[in-house]
């Protein structure tokens, strides 16, 4: 098996870690006014500098800052678009092995026309850049994260009567932004991304109907806006995308395997690399990879961030082999399913069970193809 020089990694990692109590506190002092920005902000450098440290001590290729400077995963990056508003919260209903859990983010509404007024995680990628001399790693939210959850109703009709413009001004907004963190010496970029997921399950495909979209049109519109929003990217720069069903203190909103979006994921969408929530039988089966064209990369999320308890190594290769019997082994990796900390809460497990998963993604990786 050829080693693999240039992201995604056989061993990889979605992005987020939990958050450590004394960036938590200094967090609350900041919200408090108790703190400045910029002592709030030597505080995250500190916590990053130690993930940092922690993902290169496993074994990791791939760094990341461990989403340390963010509250949610998409809502800090998509609010410093211009245009681009929160206000009060919408609850979702997130399904957890203790029960369910409602959780209420704010609302994403677009006010004004959407444009990139200034570089958005260069700051950030330029610090984790100066702590690792591995590659580091930029996850943004998707571009669909604008639509999809207020749909029209969420968007200016004063601003964008017609929607193609709408889109076609967020697409704009993210080339520039992946201009400006090509120029800073960014390699590899993730857009995370909750739609392309959710529209594989029933409810949320009904939920889409009554907001007055198709779901079976909207992954084709979904990749229509991503390969505007990543065609213009600085040459050597790999673009994934990870598919979340929802990640909050260990809850999910949506279930379904990936068949009602597979032939438009694989082959309309022109990112380089996927990662696959494949943890448990909410993601359905291996199937849907048979859309997979050759030179692009799948990594499959195999080990759970939910839950403490570590998978064995055994079943973690009996899986990645009925994976390859649907795309070539060479196509594949191996990743968490998701983050352990897409939002400040955090996902209810153990700081040391983060490490040990991590290792255990590498070392059976290192089995399996012979590199991390």
């Amino acid at each position: 098996m050829s080693l693999r020089t240039q992201p995604p990694f056989r061993a990889d990692h979605v992005g987020s870690f939990l958050r450590p109590p004394e960036l938590l506190a200094a967090r609350e002092r900041f919200q408090k006014g108790e703190i400045y920005k910029a002592e709030l902000r030597t505080v995250e450098d500190r916590a990053i500098a130690d993930i940092v440290r922690l993902q290169e001590d496993v074994g990791l290729q791939g760094i990341t800052d461990g989403e340390f400077r963010r509250t949610y995963f998409h809502i800090d990056f998509l609010e410093q678009l211009e245009g681009v508003e929160t206000r009060g919260g919408l609850t979702a209903h997130f399904h957890g092995k203790k029960g369910d859990v409602d959780f209420a983010p704010p609302v994403l509404r677009v006010t004004r026309k959407v444009r990139h007024v200034r570089p958005i995680q260069v700051a950030d990628f330029t610090f984790l850049k100066s702590a690792t001399k591995r590659t580091p790693k930029v996850s943004i939210p998707s571009p669909t994260m604008l639509h999809f959850r207020g749909g029209r109703e969420a968007i200016s009709r004063e601003a964008y009567p017609d929607l193609d413009e709408f889109f076609a001004d967020v697409a704009a907004a993210y080339g520039a932004e992946l201009k400006a963190l090509g120029a800073a010496g960014c390699t590899y970029v993730q857009l995370d991304d909750t739609n392309l997921a959710y529209l594989c399950d029933p409810k949320m495909r009904e939920g889409a109907r009554a907001r007055g979209d198709d779901p079976d049109e909207l992954p084709r519109r979904y990749a229509r806006l991503i390969n505007a929003a990543i065609a213009g990217r600085p040459p050597g720069m790999t673009i994934c995308t990870h598919l979340c069903r929802g990640n909050f203190k260990s809850a999910w909103v949506a279930e379904g395997g990936y068949e009602p979006v597979a032939e438009v994921l694989f082959n309309d969408l022109t990112v380089d690399g996927y990662f696959l929530e494949y943890d448990d039988a909410r993601s359905g089966g291996f199937s849907p990879l048979r859309f997979v064209p050759k030179g692009k990369t799948v990594v499959l999320g195999l080990v759970t961030t939910k839950v403490g308890e570590l998978e064995s190594k055994d079943m973690l290769k009996r899986r990645i082999d009925e994976a390859a019997r649907v795309v070539p082994l060479e196509q594949l990796c191996l990743s968490p399913q998701c983050g352990f900390s897409s939002t400040v809460h955090g996902n209810e497990i153990a700081r040391e069970s983060q490490a040990a998963k991590l290792r255990l993604i590498v070392e059976t990786a290192r089995e399996v193809w012979g590199t991390s």
